[in-house]
């Protein structure tokens, strides 16, 4: 009887199931189409910039709303508001505001009751916000401090604009894609499968991984083994905060603020 009983129970979908790869697929071919088309002189340099922005946060979180099962729709407009916000971006000293477009765009699907599977949509203690955003602050503290000491780095704001602009980036691109998939999907999917140590080592790893291959990010050894550090933290609280307030936002919100910090040394 239990042999009976174990066999009639649902085998896990595979980590990866339900992965949207001809939309993936679409999005290297036309990021690789438009550095053919730089390189030749046909487009302007700045459109290599608009690709990659679509391309690579457009993948990660078209990725994390196909797992969370929502319809192959939403995922292909929350690219397409993803490359129109890249595009502003790089056109118009106002264009970083149309950033806003693909956060309201999966607000209004985790209002719709479409993203549970991703941690969004359900109500937030504020305690676990507060924590989440306290969280971000600390790491941010110690990252100007550490940097100011070790790389006679400086937080500068006499740049706003280029602040402003990259703050909103990383709202409605960098932070968003990267919490949906890297912990929203494949760290909640990995949970039930494998230990929390488990789930969230792997997915920190492929976090790390993810900005060691951005282009932007500094090359020298000092500055790589320091990104490494922080973002190995970020990623491992980041986890531990989803799993304790089953809720992906005060994550979100402690990345925004580590990385608001970063911005005001990375315009230096």
């Amino acid at each position: 009887m239990w042999a009976l009983d174990q066999s009639s129970l649902p085998r896990a979908a595979r980590l990866f199931a339900d992965t949207p790869l001809p939309l993936l697929t679409v999005l290297a071919a036309g990021a690789a189409a438009t550095g053919a088309l730089v390189e030749r002189g046909v487009l302007p340099p700045s459109a290599l910039g608009v690709a990659g922005v679509t391309a690579g946060h457009g993948a990660l979180l078209a990725t994390a709303l196909a797992w969370a099962r929502v319809p192959s729709a939403s995922g292909v407009l929350a690219v397409l508001w993803l490359g129109l916000a890249a595009w502003a971006a790089a056109y118009s000293p106002f264009g970083p505001l149309a950033y806003l477009a693909p956060i309201l765009w999966v607000a209004w699907l985790a209002g719709q009751g479409r993203l549970a599977d991703l941690g969004l949509g359900t109500p937030v203690p504020l305690r676990a916000a507060l924590a989440g955003a306290a969280v971000g602050a600390l790491l941010g503290a110690h990252l100007l401090v550490s940097a100011s000491r070790t790389f006679g780095l400086h937080a500068r704001l006499d740049h706003p604009a280029e602040v402003l602009g990259a703050i909103g980036y990383d709202v409605g691109a960098n932070v968003l894609a990267a919490e949906c998939f890297f912990r929203g999907a494949l760290f909640n999917r990995a949970l039930g499968r494998w230990s929390f140590a488990t789930a969230a080592t792997g997915s920190t790893i492929a976090y790390i991984v993810r900005y060691l291959a951005d282009p932007l990010l500094p090359k020298s050894a000092g500055l790589v083994v320091g990104a490494v550090f922080y973002l190995a933290l970020l990623g491992a609280l980041n986890c531990w905060l989803f799993r304790w307030s089953e809720s992906l936002l005060p994550g979100f919100l402690g990345a925004l603020v580590f990385f608001a910090a970063y911005r005001t040394l990375a315009t230096g």
